[in-house]
């Protein structure tokens, strides 16, 4: 069955080689009409709409947002493991009890939940890390894994096995690494204060980064890491990364997550050390609510400065930057819910984005399908795939104002809502 459909879309998310008729209003949008064919886009065409209100009348659609970043395995377990205090010290103290007495029925229902969400509101690939040393670590991955495989063909999803840095020196770092790379994972770590006054500390993350940096290279893995999520030590864990792999002429993809505390350096300082990163081709994912939660807070005060990656200023050197939702309602931080969307409504005032622009609105789009190195890019175009999100607004201005009501398009289907005994407020052609 071949249908159509009357819509609003970034420009930068419909392909770039459609130009001629195609209009581009103040806000980037452009009005355009797809054909639909089973799973496929077989036609996009312009629509030539003049009267401002029958443009604004079509709905802002998006093609299914990427989450760059996230914690399957401690998903929801807030509640049962509380940070009352809101600090780092007590999200880490209820991680590790929690870590302690994990089953693979528990990591599975949370995975199931998480998954489920994110499809229904939604985000087409998930970058998930995962506790990897010590007694949950195998009832994580054997329920991750078992999850991928289930979810198969609806949420990509990608397990990066996140360990102590030294533990990438011993016999069971190689051991864990091999069997990542047989299960097609990334390897991880945390690089973050405290470095201490000397050089002790840096030399022995500088050499536990060439053993992970050898095992990705000789297994064929892709690396994220966990760097600077702190408001101390200004960019030194992303400094030494980014040395690092220009010094050994480094070949894996690799990610540095967080890099919070680099928004601290001077200007000039924070530009060059961007620049560093874009010469060692290393992607950056800033991850604005657990950090913003966390970081800076001192007792009895509102903080004046909550570090977060500079996203500008990476985007301005060319790195691949991405923004993700990081911890959902666990111990570090309450709240999430696998909804890209709203992320982005989130990140809009606070991060100071525009998503008008590309530069905008790719973090959560084009930009993290290239970071977790996805086969679509996310881009709509003929031959694509027929993946929507429609949106119960008009502007973005509406986005922003309230959560929109939505209807999700996958392989030429509409997902149900989550009522199905409710009329949904968006309108569809082939309801």
């Amino acid at each position: 069955m071949t249908r159509s459909l009357d819509l609003r879309l970034p420009r930068g998310l419909l392909d770039p080689r459609l130009v001629s008729g195609f209009g581009v209003d103040a806000d980037g949008l452009v009005p355009l009409r797809i054909t639909v064919s089973g799973a496929f886009i077989t036609a996009i065409e312009p629509l030539p709409l003049q009267a401002p209100d029958a443009v604004q009348a079509l709905p802002l659609a998006l093609t299914p947002l990427v989450e760059p970043h996230a914690h399957l395995d401690k998903a929801f377990s807030g509640d049962a493991f509380p940070n009352r205090e809101g600090t780092m010290a007590a999200a880490l103290a209820a991680n590790q009890q929690e870590y302690a007495v994990r089953t693979a029925d528990q990591v599975a229902e949370r995975a199931g939940r998480a998954l489920e969400r994110a499809w229904r509101n939604g985000v087409r690939a998930i970058r998930s890390h995962v506790d990897s040393v010590g007694p949950g670590a195998q009832p994580s991955w054997d329920a991750l894994l078992e999850a991928r495989q289930r979810w198969s063909g609806r949420v990509e999803l990608q397990l990066v096995a996140l360990a102590p840095m030294a533990h990438w020196l011993s016999p069971e770092g190689e051991a864990l690494a091999r069997r990542v790379a047989a299960a097609q994972g990334l390897l991880g770590g945390v690089i973050g204060p405290p470095y201490g006054q000397g050089r002790s500390r840096r030399a022995a993350d500088r050499e536990a980064l060439r053993a992970l940096l050898d095992l990705a290279e000789r297994l064929g893995c892709g690396v994220d890491l966990h760097v600077d999520e702190s408001a101390a030590h200004p960019g030194v864990g992303v400094d030494l990364v980014a040395r690092g792999v220009l010094e050994q002429r480094r070949a894996v993809p690799i990610t540095c997550s967080h890099a919070s505390s680099m928004a601290l350096l001077p200007p000039r300082a924070c530009d060059q050390l961007a620049e560093r990163l874009a010469a060692a081709d290393i992607a950056v994912v800033a991850l604005p609510t657990t950090n913003f939660w966390l970081l800076g807070r001192a007792a009895g005060r509102t903080p004046c400065c909550r570090p977060l990656a500079p996203i500008r200023s990476l985007q301005r050197a060319g790195v691949r930057l991405a923004i993700g939702g990081d911890n959902v309602q666990d111990p570090w931080y309450p709240g999430g819910d696998f909804d890209a969307v709203e992320l982005l409504r989130w990140s809009a005032p606070l991060c100071q984005l525009m998503p008008w622009q590309r530069l905008g609105l790719a973090p959560f789009s084009t930009a993290a399908a290239a970071v977790l190195d996805l086969a679509w890019d996310g881009v709509l175009r003929v031959g694509g795939p027929a993946d929507l999100v429609l949106l119960g607004a008009g502007t973005w201005g509406e986005l922003l104002a309230r959560p929109p009501q939505r209807r999700v398009l996958r392989a030429g289907q509409w997902l149900p809502t989550p009522q199905a005994d409710q009329p949904s407020a968006l309108l569809l052609p082939w309801d």
